[in-house]
């Protein structure tokens, strides 16, 4: 009779378990600024996909960094700098995605990156201040400022014609996920006040940083970022990919150990997971 009762409330332990398990929604990143977001009906959302950078694991020892892409449903991209755009216009090719950026960065990827023209020209083409629902309703998107620069590389252009485009103004996405977590990307703005106002409009459970300094924030800077806009936790992106940039996050977790901020840091490659809007431990 004992052993019956510890074999029944094992099993109800399980099944409570099972029970208070919230939907999941995957974060993975590929180094650099680029991620992406599986939410918890499938949907996946590809940020600044440059999935080509050096830190990329499934791309190292002449492996093509797109073969294990199947799926993407839509690819967000904050300005226009190579580094950022990417594999965007393959990734669109091979998988149907939508575009969503700005107008002007969306219309010089369909004629200067071979962008597909139906897949940047739809509803999700959006500004600064504004916001969309895509995925059947299951993701609602905002567009932020930032404080950077932005514009296209002309591979083509002649002698008399500039190397680069206008890439509209470059910003960051607030990406919130029905029964999942709201994540800020920051693209590579610098740090302005009014993060503020994005952490007091939405409730940003993880910010996925820029902190490689010289182009965008330094970590300091970044940490104090992470401060105004509540994030829960932080992670970093856009450092040790090239020369000129910081080279490890050691210096950001310092920052964010001061103000008291939870840190996490990412490996390329790696996938974590959310339980509704919780990170759950790795």
């Amino acid at each position: 009779m004992k052993t019956t009762r510890l074999v029944l409330a094992l099993l109800l332990s399980l099944a409570g378990s099972l029970c208070f398990a919230g939907p999941e929604t995957k974060l993975k990143w590929f180094g650099h600024a680029a991620f992406s977001i599986t939410t918890p009906n499938g949907k996946v959302l590809l940020i600044d996909p440059w999935l080509s950078n050096p830190k990329n694991p499934e791309g190292k020892d002449g492996k093509d960094p797109l073969a294990s892409v199947e799926k993407v449903d839509y690819i967000l991209i904050t300005h226009g700098h190579r580094d950022h755009v990417g594999d965007a216009a393959a990734i669109a090719k091979k998988t149907g995605a939508a575009l969503i950026t700005n107008p002007e960065l969306a219309a010089n990827l369909v004629k200067l990156a071979d962008f597909p023209k139906a897949q940047a020209e739809t509803d999700n083409i959006m500004g600064i201040g504004g916001e969309i629902t895509i995925a059947d309703g299951e993701v609602i998107v905002a567009m932020t400022m930032a404080v950077h620069s932005s514009s296209v590389l002309n591979t083509n252009a002649g002698p008399n014609e500039p190397e680069r485009a206008y890439g509209g103004n470059p910003a960051g996405f607030v990406i919130s996920v029905k029964n999942g977590p709201t994540i800020y990307h920051s693209g590579d703005t610098a740090y302005f006040k009014d993060m503020e106002v994005i952490g007091e409009t939405y409730s940003i459970d993880v910010a996925l940083l820029n902190i490689g300094g010289h182009y965008g924030m330094e970590p300091r800077m970044a940490a104090r970022a992470a401060q105004s806009v509540r994030a829960k936790i932080a992670i970093p992106h856009h450092f040790g990919t090239f020369p000129g940039i910081t080279a490890d996050a050691s210096g950001f977790a310092a920052e964010l150990k001061k103000l008291n901020i939870p840190f996490y840091e990412m490996k390329p490659g790696q996938i974590v997971t959310f339980s509704g809007n919780r990170l759950m431990e790795h």
